[in-house]
């Protein structure tokens, strides 16, 4: 039996194909999808998960039409700025940090990532993470980079590339106990791939805005259930 997780990753899947199941424009599920972390993030809470990372925008999704990559960014806007200036008492224990290839978002987008994190910085013991422009081989190659430019500039020599160095030149330094993945898929689609190496996943076969509380709670009671070897 294990303790419950306390960093928890979501893959947040089947957005369109909720909004198509409805009639709408396949974008629009996005908004559902926006009004469900609001509440996933409360439940994370009453289980006492105090790490949260959100796959919200990956480097492919940035491959999709202009007219709904724009209607993610008004997204990403005003997401950034409710929890800027939300009145919800948890909002000053809840640092928020916003990972990626932040350079592809759009200027305004980024200044309301920056601001958010400064502003939460020093925030506990919640943490937000979300992903946006991100891609899990991307960040292990941007670190890559950042390592190759030490070794150049004699900061850094090549045998003391260890784990632990990899580790600190990463977006994300912590590690999810549990990766939910909605909508069915069976893929990881470049989720945390250095993160993620012990993570247990689960898969539910609802779309990211049809999950409710009694879903997430069981599987945490799941979680604890299996048993975590690390392989020992």
């Amino acid at each position: 039996m294990s303790d419950g997780p306390k960093h928890v990753g979501f893959i947040l899947d089947g957005n369109r194909r909720y909004a198509r199941r409805l009639a709408m424009q396949p974008w629009k599920g996005h908004d559902a999808g926006l009004e469900k972390v609001k509440k996933v993030l409360k439940w994370c809470k009453e289980l006492d998960i105090n790490e949260v990372t959100l796959y919200s925008l990956s480097m492919q999704n940035l491959k999709r039409s202009k007219g709904e990559v724009d209607y993610l960014m008004r997204l990403f806007l005003k997401a950034f700025k409710d929890l800027k200036e939300s009145d919800d008492p948890d909002k000053e224990r809840t640092r928020v940090r916003v990972i990626g290839r932040l350079a592809l978002l759009p200027e305004a987008v980024r200044r309301e990532a920056r601001e958010l994190m400064e502003k939460t910085r020093d925030n506990e013991p919640y943490t937000l993470n979300i992903a946006a422009a991100y891609g899990g081989r991307e960040e292990v190659t941007d670190a890559v980079k950042e390592i190759a430019s030490l070794v150049k500039g004699g900061e850094l020599a090549p045998e003391e590339i260890d784990v632990p160095v990899i580790t600190d030149h990463l977006y994300l330094q912590s590690e999810p106990d549990m990766i939910v993945r909605t909508s069915g898929e069976y893929r990881t689609s470049n989720f945390l791939v250095w993160q993620s190496w012990y993570s247990e996943w689960f898969f539910p076969k609802k779309f990211w805005p049809e999950i409710e509380q009694e879903d997430l709670v069981a599987m945490v009671e799941e979680f604890k259930k299996r048993e975590r070897r690390f392989g020992k």
